[in-house]
């Protein structure tokens, strides 16, 4: 349950950089034409604005898709109650996770305005602020849990190691007094700690690969923010947990008692 703990921890933190990134390429920076905005000025400036590094994708919405949209949404058509149509054509633009922030943000919008006839470049610079805010907030609430987690993990496992080796604390001193090196003596000790620290984090994987099968059951748009990759990173991270804590810990464990005498053994 501990390496579970511990594996839920690496998978949230590896999830939370995905979401993040998700959260920044999705803010919409909207970049509004001018009505003299000819055809072929207007795709020199689609083409010019593609290959920006802060350009993750570029959307086109002319002024009829914008008037049609509106209309949806507002349950009215505007050209109702006017002769003209008042909305402009604009370029929707997602920015690439670097460029998602505030200060990126201003300098973006000044390399738009270089280009001819673009009539107004419009963010949402408190929604930028508020998501940079909390993501950052998360990341270090999540890292310090980690850190928590882990030092909480290696006590728990170093505690069952412990009472462990105490049981057979005697066959160790037989084994000394018969002449057996340390390493000889630790060897058996190491590999049954790496047996079980193995079938520990085996038991983990499948409980958090089920969990994790079980929310993508109820909520597939997951798959966004999960992948294969954090799914083995979070794999590898409780396997070699288990393995490296619980051989230190067996170490630490035979080790102590290895440099006690038969009196001090009896008095522990």
């Amino acid at each position: 349950m501990v390496l579970v703990l511990l594996g839920l921890v690496v998978f949230t933190i590896l999830t939370a950089r995905n979401l993040s990134a998700y959260v920044k390429e999705n803010l919409t920076v909207t970049v509004e034409l001018g009505d003299n905005m000819t055809q072929q000025e207007r795709g020199a400036a689609y083409n010019r604005l593609k290959v920006r590094p802060y350009v993750r994708q570029i959307t086109y919405i002319s002024k009829e898709r914008a008037l049609k949209e509106n209309s949806e949404e507002m349950g009215s058509n505007p050209q109702d109650f006017i002769d003209f149509n008042p909305f402009p054509a604009i370029f929707e633009i997602q920015l690439t996770e670097p460029y998602a922030n505030t200060d990126s943000v201003v300098q973006v919008k000044k390399d738009i305005l270089y280009i001819p006839k673009i009539a107004e470049v419009r963010y949402a610079e408190d929604l930028i602020d508020m998501v940079n805010s909390n993501l950052s907030r998360i990341s270090v609430t999540l890292l310090v849990l980690a850190i928590l987690l882990i030092f909480v993990s290696f006590t728990l496992i170093s505690n069952s190691v412990r009472l462990s080796v105490y049981s057979r604390r005697f066959l160790i001193h037989t084994m000394k007094l018969v002449g057996a090196s340390w390493g000889f003596i630790r060897r058996p000790f190491l590999r049954r700690a790496v047996g079980v620290g193995i079938v520990a984090a085996l038991l983990a994987i499948l409980i958090l690969g089920g969990g994790i099968y079980a929310l993508y059951t109820q909520e597939p748009d997951l798959l966004t923010i999960i992948g294969w990759q954090e799914l083995t990173i979070t794999g590898v991270a409780v396997l070699l947990s288990g393995i490296v804590i619980t051989s230190i810990c067996a170490y630490l464990a035979v080790n102590r008692f290895l440099r006690m005498t038969a009196g001090e053994l009896y008095k522990i």
